[in-house]
C-alpha cells in the first residue's frame, strides 16, 4: 500500500506535531464561525483534519468497475457525518489521484477538483492526465490531480430519493402546465419526491450542506498531507470554493473558480434558480440565432422566430404523441438544454434536430430516450439528482407558499419560457422538505484574513451561472482577480481553448501570480457548422465528436 508521503511532496505528510497544532492553534474556521453559527463545527473540523493527517490515505489501484485506468489510484478519507459530533458517526469519501508528471523539483502539491452539481463527481479529473488533455499538460507537471466524490455522491455514502428505474422512466408530464390540474399534479409529484428523500436517506439529509462539503474538503487536504489547499471549482464547485475561502482563508494556497454561482445569502438557492431561467432564455436565443445563420446546413429556419416556431411544433407533436412512445416535451427539454449550457453541444444538437426534420426520427429518439438496461447509469443519474435536491434544500430556507412559487414562475414564463417551469418543478421538493434547512453562510474573506488572490473566470452570457455571480464573488473575496470572457456563454470556461484565459490559468497555478487588474478576454471560437455534405446526426457521430457529459460542469 502506497501512502502520499511516498510521492516526495513539497508539503509532506503532516507530522504528529503539526496535527496537534491543528487542534490547539486558533483556526480560520473558528474566527469565521460567527458568520456560520458553527463554532462547534469549527472545532469538529480541526479534530477530523488532525485525525485524517495522521491516517493519510492508503492508495491502491482503483476497483475495476470504477472505470479508472492505471496509474490512477483510489482511496478513502473518513469524515464526520455531523461536524458538531466529530467522535460520532463517520462516513467515507472516495478520492482518487494521479501523480504529477514533472520532476520532484517541479512538484507543488495536490490540485483538488470539483465539477459542480450539486451532485457531480470529480473522480474523472485525473483522467485529464491519462488522456493527455492539452490544456492541462503544464499544470499536471506541477500537481497531483485529485478528484473526489462529495458526501452523498457516487461512492461516498450515496443517497437516494426514488427507485432509479422509476426516476429515468419516460415520458414524463409536460413541465409547461395547461391548467391548475397540471400544476397540482406536479406539486403532488414534488411532495412525494421530498418524502422519498426522507424515507430513503433521512439520516444524511440534515448534513448535506455546502459548508459541510467545504469542511470535508479541508479534511481531504489534511489527509493528502497538504498544509494548504490548491482547488479548482467549476459551477456549483465555485460556491464550495467561496464557502471554503470564508471558513478557511489561511488554508488556501491557490484557488480558481470558474462559472460562478452568486454566493449572496439572498440568492441561495430560490433566487438563483429564477435567475437561471432568464439566463437560459438568453443563451437559448443565442443558439437559435446561430442555427438560423447556418440554415444552409441545418434547414431548420433562417430567423430566430422560425427556429422557435419549429421548436414549438416539435414540442406540440411530442406532447400529442411521444416520439417512439418515450420522448415527450420534458425529455426534449432535457436534451435541447445542452445547447444553451455548452457550445460543444451546439452542432450535435442542431444536427440531430435537422436529421429529424429530414425524416430520421430515430436519431432523435436514440439520443434522448432512457436506456432502461443501463441500471448503473440510471442509478448514477438518480443519485446525482438526489444530491442536487438534498444540498439545495438543506443549504437554505425555501418558500413554503405555493402562491409565491406559482406567481413567480408564471410571471417569468411569460418572457422566459424555455426552462422556467421545468426548473420550478425540479426545485419544488424544497417547499415541502422534511429535514432541517439552514441559513446560507455569508461568503466573504480577504487578504487581512490571510486569503491569497483567488482567480475568478466567468463568461458574460453563461446560462447556468449568470455573469453577476462572478462579479458578486469578486466583490466578496478581497484581492481576487476576475477574468471576463466577453460575448461568450459556454459553461466551464477553463476547459475551452482561449489563450487569453489558458495562459493566465497556467501562470496562476505555476507561480501564483495574477494580473495587476481585472482582465477582459475576447470570446473563444464560435462553433463551426459542418459543410452540408458532412452533416450527420448525433446518433451517427463518433464519440470523439461529442461532449463527454460526465466531464461537463453543471448547476442542474
Amino acid at each position: 500500500m502506497i501512502r502520499n508521503a511516498a510521492l516526495g511532496s513539497a508539503a509532506t505528510l503532516i507530522t504528529g506535531t503539526l496535527a496537534a497544532s491543528l487542534l490547539l492553534a486558533p483556526s480560520a474556521t473558528a474566527a469565521s464561525a460567527g458568520r456560520d453559527n458553527g463554532a462547534a463545527e469549527a472545532i469538529g473540523t480541526q479534530i477530523a483534519a488532525a485525525r485524517a493527517a495522521r491516517a493519510g490515505i492508503d492508495w491502491k489501484d482503483c476497483p475495476a468497475d470504477w472505470g479508472f485506468e492505471k496509474p490512477i489510484q483510489c482511496g478513502w478519507v473518513k469524515v464526520p457525518l455531523d461536524y458538531k459530533k466529530p467522535f460520532g458517526k463517520t462516513i467515507e469519501l472516495a478520492v482518487d489521484r494521479i501523480a504529477s508528471t514533472g520532476t520532484k523539483e517541479e512538484r507543488q502539491g495536490a490540485l483538488i477538483y470539483n465539477p459542480g452539481g450539486p451532485g457531480g463527481s470529480g473522480m474523472r479529473f485525473p483522467r485529464r492526465v491519462t488522456t493527455k488533455a492539452p490544456l492541462w499538460v503544464n499544470a499536471s507537471k506541477a500537481y497531483d490531480f485529485v478528484g473526489f466524490d462529495p458526501r452523498g455522491v457516487g461512492h461516498s455514502a450515496p443517497i437516494s430519493c426514488i427507485d432509479p428505474q422509476e426516476f429515468v422512466k419516460a415520458p414524463k408530464a409536460d413541465p409547461v402546465p395547461d391548467s391548475e390540474a397540471d400544476k397540482n399534479a406536479q406539486r403532488k409529484l414534488a411532495a412525494e419526491y421530498a418524502d422519498g428523500c426522507q424515507e430513503r436517506s433521512g439520516e444524511m439529509l440534515p448534513h448535506m450542506t455546502t459548508p459541510n462539503t467545504a469542511r470535508d474538503l479541508d479534511v481531504i487536504r489534511a489527509a493528502l498531507g497538504e498544509q494548504k489547499l490548491n482547488f479548482l471549482g467549476v459551477s456549483y464547485g465555485t460556491y464550495i470554493g467561496g464557502v471554503y475561502a470564508t471558513l478557511f482563508p489561511t488554508h488556501v494556497r491557490r484557488m480558481i473558480v470558474d462559472s460562478v454561482v452568486d454566493p449572496d445569502q439572498d440568492n441561495i438557492w430560490y433566487e438563483a434558480n429564477l435567475g437561471q431561467d432568464v439566463a437560459f432564455q438568453m443563451r437559448w436565443n443565442d443558439w437559435q440565432d446561430w442555427v438560423a445563420k447556418n440554415d444552409s446546413v441545418f434547414h431548420i429556419g433562417d430567423t430566430r422566430a422560425k427556429v422557435e416556431a419549429k421548436w414549438q411544433e416539435l414540442r406540440a407533436k411530442a406532447k400529442a404523441n411521444p416520439l417512439g412512445g418515450v420522448v415527450g416535451p420534458a425529455e426534449l427539454i432535457g436534451f435541447f438544454q445542452g445547447a444553451p449550457y455548452y457550445d460543444s453541444s451546439w452542432v450535435p444538437v442542431a444536427q440531430t434536430w435537422s436529421a429529424y426534420l429530414a425524416g430520421d426520427e430515430q436519431a432523435l429518439i436514440d439520443a434522448i430516450a432512457p436506456d432502461m438496461s443501463d441500471t448503473k447509469g440510471n442509478a448514477s443519474a438518480e443519485n446525482g439528482n438526489a444530491v442536487y435536491t438534498a444540498v439545495e434544500c438543506a443549504d437554505a430556507k425555501w418558500p413554503t407558499s405555493w402562491a409565491k412559487w406559482n406567481r413567480d414562475n408564471s410571471k417569468l414564463h411569460e418572457k422566459y419560457p424555455f426552462l422556467t417551469w421545468s426548473n420550478a418543478w425540479m426545485n419544488l421538493p424544497c417547499a415541502t422538505w422534511k429535514s432541517k434547512q439552514s441559513t446560507p453562510i455569508e461568503v466573504g474573506a480577504g487578504p487581512r484574513q490571510g486569503l491569497p488572490p483567488v482567480l475568478i473566470v466567468q463568461s458574460e452570457r453563461d446560462a447556468a451561472t449568470p455573469y453577476v455571480g462572478g462579479v458578486s464573488l469578486h466583490r466578496k473575496l478581497g484581492g481576487s482577480r476576475l477574468i471576463t470572457e466577453q460575448n461568450a456563454g459556454s459553461h466551464g470556461v477553463t476547459s475551452l481553448v482561449n489563450p487569453c484565459i489558458n495562459t493566465r490559468v497556467d501562470t496562476y497555478l505555476l507561480t501564483g501570480k495574477v494580473d495587476a487588474k481585472d482582465v477582459k478576454c475576447a470570446p473563444h471560437a464560435t462553433p463551426v457548422a459542418p459543410a452540408p455534405a458532412a452533416a450527420k446526426s448525433l446518433a451517427e457521430a463518433p464519440a470523439s465528436d461529442l461532449p463527454a457529459l460526465a466531464d461537463l460542469p453543471a448547476v442542474r
